[in-house]
């Protein structure tokens, strides 16, 4: 065997599976399940089918003069502050006090937005009829409020609103301390014919994000989790066809990097669920079975709203107390949950203990490198047993380049001589490479990393190194342009990568040296955008491996030039 060739299969393999979910799609849990119904076309309703189909159309007004248009109820906790639309009963105004949108400003994430604007973003509840016989509350009703006009932990809301044919629908919502409503929608029938209503809820986005990832590094767009199955979609496949599910246990939404909006139907209702796109995207269920309410009688329903930041402590919490199955899985743990999960459990930890996020990555990098050193010890061992026969392998192949079978003789004869497995330095490195992909990950869709900083120039290790080799790091006062934004960070990162492979056996054949010699380079660019916390702990990680290597090659006494 050409341990040349094992050696750049290891770099290859480890390049592909590092860069794979930054450039193709990284399957998570079930993609789809068989006993599921899904629908992937234009589902055409007939009239014995309830449906919710209630268009709008975007005015696409100013985000102060749409709230400001209607009369709202305030809402306001620990977590979250915003405003809920009497128009409609929607939930379209929601912002994250603890979250800021930028470093340099005190205003908070805005998340849900009023329909008419450009990025309109809301959530409805309600009820909906076969073939639309009964009048029931639409997006353009105004709904009265009884009694206190603001919402948090300690004080619901009741909204009413009478369809003025013996129908009087009303909402009676709270609000926890962070960021789980509760919708009971309650329907009091005082005419003299019984009716059938199904309930629903919606959640409506007007537009794609513009800050979608444009790699497949995590998920962002439909969730939901039937009868115990997690369904992902993007929105492009959404645009391009309707997809149904029925359930009797679930939820669904659509997900952000750090945020996400959720519904809960009631428990063990049958339910179909719909994710589609009509001049906007829209996620709803709409209870399969009706609720029949009989003359002078009330019967209610129960929804559960999330509009949350995806912080770990609280989606689990949820999870628990609020018995939603793989809830959790609002986060994108990815390919390797086992692994990035109980990772964020550690940094987290080490983050409380040190204060710092980044000095964090350097301890959990440290961590890793000592439970894997014997691993490490051993792979470097077999590295440097294969520099040191090096010259006489290069005297081989010079001496045998018209006999390959020749050739391969004598480099068996010569690894049984100096006891030399040239693939036993696959293994350690194939056992390790599911780890960092998974503090890769983790690291990378952490909420609790962004905005925190580390030392000198970074102040938030979610964003790239600010600084750039084209000004001198800005000593010239010129700001390039985003794609030659190349950082400190990343420049130390590909300097390491290049002292590492210099430790490494460099390759007999030309074409693969000159591969090997650009790596270094091409990792530098492609890292440079990424943030900045990735690029720190491939950049010490790096540096914890130059030093074990040096000191495996010391000890076999191995020329490191």
């Amino acid at each position: 065997m050409d341990n040349k060739n094992v050696f750049v299969a290891i770099a290859l393999s480890m390049s592909v599976l590092l860069f794979w979910g930054a450039f193709f799609e990284t399957p998570r849990q079930v993609k789809e399940p068989s006993n599921n119904k899904i629908v992937k076309e234009n589902v055409q309703q007939n009239e014995m089918v309830p449906s919710i189909g209630q268009e709008t159309i975007n005015s696409e007004i100013s985000r102060d003069n749409a709230i400001t248009e209607v009369d709202r109820v305030i809402i306001e906790n620990e977590k979250v502050t915003g405003s809920l639309s009497l128009q409609g009963a929607i939930f379209d105004d929601l912002s994250f006090k603890k979250y800021k949108k930028d470093l340099k400003s005190e205003e908070n994430v805005i998340f849900l937005n009023p329909k008419k604007t450009e990025d309109g973003y809301y959530i409805e509840t309600g009820w909906t009829s076969v073939g639309n016989k009964v009048k029931v509350p639409s997006l353009e009703s105004l709904w009265s409020v009884k009694g206190n006009k603001v919402l948090n932990e300690k004080n619901n809301v009741v909204l009413e609103w009478n369809n003025g044919e013996g129908l009087i629908f009303k909402k009676i919502i709270t609000l926890d301390d962070k960021y789980l409503f509760r919708v009971k929608q309650e329907v009091t029938n005082n005419s003299n014919e019984s009716i059938n209503l199904y309930p629903y809820a919606q959640i409506t986005r007007n537009k794609k994000p513009d800050d979608v990832m444009g790699f497949y590094i995590l998920h962002e767009g439909f969730i939901g989790v039937f009868d115990g199955e997690l369904q992902e979609d993007d929105y492009d496949d959404i645009e391009e066809k309707k997809i149904v599910r029925d359930a009797k246990n679930g939820w669904l939404g659509i997900t952000d990097k750090y945020w996400v909006t959720a519904v809960v139907p009631t428990e063990n209702q049958n339910f179909k669920s719909t994710f589609l796109y009509k001049n906007n995207f829209r996620a709803n269920y709409i209870q399969n079975t009706p609720v029949v309410i009989n003359s002078k009688s009330s019967s209610s329903n129960e929804v559960r709203l999330f509009v949350a930041a995806k912080e770990v402590e609280t989606v689990d919490g949820y999870a628990e107390s609020e018995r939603i199955e793989k809830f959790d899985l609002t986060i994108d743990w990815g390919w390797f949950y086992f692994f990035t999960k109980p990772l964020f459990f550690v940094i987290d930890y080490l983050f409380k203990l040190s204060g710092n996020f980044g000095v964090a990555i350097v301890l959990i990098t440290l961590a890793i490198r000592i439970v894997f050193f014997p691993l490490a010890n051993y792979s470097f061992r077999s590295m440097a047993k294969m520099k040191a026969v090096q010259p006489e392998m290069t005297r081989l192949k010079e001496l045998h380049k018209e006999d390959k079978v020749k050739l391969q003789q004598e480099m068996m004869a010569l690894y049984r001589k100096e006891k030399i497995n040239p693939a036993s330095g696959c293994l350690p490195i194939l056992i390790q490479i599911p780890f960092f992909f998974a503090i890769y990950k983790m690291l990378f869709i952490s909420l609790e990393m962004r905005h925190q900083p580390f030392f000198g120039w970074i102040q938030d290790l979610s964003a790239k190194d600010p600084t750039t080799i084209f000004n001198l790091f800005g000593l010239i006062p010129w700001s390039p342009p985003g794609f030659l934004i190349i950082g400190i960070w990343p420049i130390l990162m590909g300097l390491t990568m290049y002292l590492q492979q210099k430790l490494n056996p460099a390759p007999a054949d030309p074409i693969q040296a000159k591969i090997f010699a650009f790596f270094p380079l091409f990792l530098t660019i492609i890292l440079a955008p990424f943030p900045s916390g990735l690029v720190v702990y491939w950049t010490v990680n790096n540096v914890l491996t130059i030093a074990q290597q040096w000191v495996i090659m010391r000890q076999t006494k191995v020329r490191t030039n």
